[in-house]
């Protein structure tokens, strides 16, 4: 039996009631009898007729439009059951607010899936300000609107009224992060674990390919699901007279909802037994029940990855969407590559080691190579891969020996604040495969654009990789993280203080000019980050003006559900210290963060004003090299108020230097 599992999330479309011809083709390999003419998996009650289907295994319903390429988990989880003979009817973004969508490819064998989509849907629809976004890369056209709130919880809930004994299993992003009780940024309060509300059987979190296969089969088999207690990769919610022995108990959700060190406490348990290695089972009380979250997947390995990469995906959006202008999301991953998973960088604001895990796994170079092969015969493509990466496109070795047989370190990390000295570091493997790829007819140009650590690349002994990287794999810019500038504040976001950024940039723009190449390095920034007060807000505009950049846009810290950055922006507690952390919340002082990052737009003048008096560094206000702004009329106007005395005579000019006024002459007046 072939076992395979998930990618980062899951999604896919409706508006499915057009159907498409479509004719039965048969997998010789698994039996399943799946595919329509279009090569895309059925979405219509029409589609499933003519493929001579009276009843699909299982209906996925999706939050995303249906977009059947590797990078989207959905397009994954469905062909990986495909190529096991099960047979799938996808039904993306239905009508939520009537049931006929939900019925329309009738009640499944042996379940319902469900996902919101690629990303949790609360931040699909809301700015980091709460305000409800006018567009959606993951719906057709980009229109917003066309998949609920919570999409997990009100998918689930209309397929358990209408379906009360059919199992309903749970995946994607949306369900992954909030397996747990979790602060919900946009209730601003603690939620159940999704399982209680969502009134589903299973949930699926991290990569699922391994997990679905083996649920799929034992369904198959006839196994009640709520007997299926020992699947790795799974969470299920049972009496607290069943709970399983040898789990790792946190506080329950009563008690992370009434005290901030619980939840902290809670946060730091289930981050500490996320490694496949030694993780043990998590259990955490909603009343009654017992959520249990058993170990993690185990990563695939690189024959499983390879397999599941092989399949037959269309990489393109439903041709059903064509006539609203597609699905934009599809844009940016058409013509890339993922040739790795997991990322040991471990960021606190980062989803990845929750829900990828940290352990790397990796396709062989051959998978690579015929897929960029394929590549090169689709339509549209142009003669440039767009990307060759995965969560952190410069990791293709485990981060040490010891992980292999003892798991990742528990409270450390293998970057920050500095490298460890165990380490490994070696880009062999990648810059081969990148120079194979460079290589292939057809290809004219390969880009690196999911990201490169900088951190571990300057631990490279050798600079085979930054000189090649520099002269054949950037557009121009080069988009890298440093965040931030300050210790503190890079403490609390588990990144490498700011020298490595700094050790990076030189050697960057030398390799730069040595080439004769005009290339640029694009920083990420965060503003508001735990941990920022004003003053490192402040050190991190003079960074800025210092180095010359000048960030076209800045990102606020967004807390998302399940990071340890959003426990911090929560509880005000660092989980692993237990120590307070400063937080901005108030929307005003947020502002003014921002304001500074981006000091140099007039229309923030103002607020960079502000912060810095409050800040106490008003020697940055002024005309001089140094300075951020220049004063405004109404800082003129208070200096000038300030050096009047209490009867409002002219105190004189106490600093010594001239305020621009012509001064009074103390010769007398000549008479008349």
């Amino acid at each position: 039996m072939t076992s395979i599992e998930s990618k980062a999330s899951m999604s896919i479309e409706s508006k499915a009631s057009m159907s498409i011809e479509s004719k039965a083709s048969m997998n010789t390999e698994s039996g399943a009898v799946m595919n329509t003419e279009s090569g895309f998996m059925p979405v219509s009650r029409e589609e499933m007729l003519k493929l001579g289907i009276e009843q699909f295994d299982f209906v996925y319903i999706l939050g995303d439009a249906y977009v059947d390429h590797p990078s989207f988990g959905a397009a994954i989880i469905s062909r990986v059951l495909e190529h096991n003979g099960f047979t799938i009817g996808i039904i993306p973004q239905p009508n939520w607010k009537s049931d006929g969508d939900f019925m329309r490819l009738g009640k499944p064998k042996l379940g319902f899936l469900v996902s919101a989509g690629n990303i949790d849907s609360m931040v699909a629809h809301y700015s980091v300000a709460k305000k409800r976004r006018d567009f959606d890369a993951y719906s057709p056209g980009n229109k917003a609107g066309r998949r609920p709130d919570r999409a997990v919880i009100v998918y689930s809930n209309i397929l358990r009224r209408l379906y009360p004994d059919t199992p309903i299993l749970l995946g994607g992003l949306e369900a992954s992060l909030r397996r747990f009780a979790h602060y919900d940024y946009w209730d601003d309060a603690v939620r159940p674990s999704v399982l209680v509300d969502s009134k589903a059987d299973i949930l699926m979190f991290g990569m699922g390919e391994n997990c679905i296969v083996e649920l799929a089969n034992r369904l198959k088999a006839g196994e009640d699901v709520h007997s299926i207690r020992d699947v790795r990769g799974t969470c299920y919610l049972c009496p607290t007279v069943e709970t399983p022995y040898g789990g790792v108990e946190c506080p329950s959700y009563e008690m992370v909802c009434r005290s901030k060190e619980m939840y902290a406490k809670a946060c730091r348990i289930q981050y500490d037994q996320q490694d496949e290695v030694y993780g043990k089972t998590i259990l955490q009380r909603h009343g009654s029940m017992m959520l249990v979250q058993n170990p993690p997947p185990y990563a695939l390995t690189t024959e499983e990855l390879d397999e599941v990469y092989s399949l037959p995906y269309k990489r393109n959006y439903h041709p059903m969407y064509e006539a609203e202008g597609g699905v934009p999301s599809i844009k940016e991953v058409q013509f890339s590559i993922t040739h790795n998973r997991g990322c040991f960088g471990f960021c606190n604001f980062c989803s990845i080691a929750l829900h990828q895990g940290r352990k790397i796994s990796v396709r062989s170079e051959e998978s690579v190579l015929k897929e960029a092969e394929l590549l090169t015969k689709l339509p549209g493509f142009k003669g440039y891969i767009h990307d060759v990466g995965g969560p952190t496109a410069n990791f293709r070795v485990t981060s040490c020996k010891k992980q292999l047989e003892q798991g990742l370190c528990k409270g450390r990390k293998c970057l920050a604040p500095q490298p460890c000295p165990n380490l490994q570091v070696d880009h062999t493997e990648y810059l081969d495969i990148l120079r194979k790829l460079r290589a292939i007819p057809g290809v004219k140009k390969v880009f690196i654009r999911s990201g490169i650590r900088y951190d571990y690349l300057m631990e490279d002994k050798s600079d085979e990789f930054i000189n090649e990287l520099i002269k054949y794999h950037i557009s121009g810019q080069l988009k890298v993280a440093p965040e931030h500038c300050s210790a503190a504040v890079l403490d609390k976001m588990g990144k490498p203080h700011i020298e490595a950024y700094k050790r990076f940039q030189k050697k960057f723009y030398e390799i730069t000019g040595r080439q004769h190449m005009e290339q640029y390095l694009v920083p990420y920034l965060m503003s508001s980050h735990p941990g920022s007060t004003i003053k490192e807000a402040v050190e991190l505009a003079v960074f800025l003006k210092e180095n010359n950049l000048h960030p076209e846009q800045v990102q606020d810290f967004y807390p998302t559900p399940g990071t340890i950055s959003t426990c911090m922006f929560y509880t005000g507690l660092d989980p692993y210290t237990m120590k307070p952390v400063y937080v901005a919340k108030d929307p005003h002082d947020k502002a003014l963060q921002r304001a500074l990052l981006q000091y140099f737009l007039p229309a923030n003048q103002r607020k960079v004003i502000e912060a810095l008096e409050k800040a106490g560094r008003e020697e940055l206000i002024g005309n001089g090299k140094e300075c951020l702004v220049k004063p405004d009329t109404e800082y003129l106007r208070k200096k000038n108020q300030s050096t009047k005395d209490v009867k409002g005579r002219p105190r004189g000019n106490m600093s010594g230097k001239s305020n621009g006024r012509r001064q009074p002459e103390s010769r007398p007046r000549r008479k008349r």
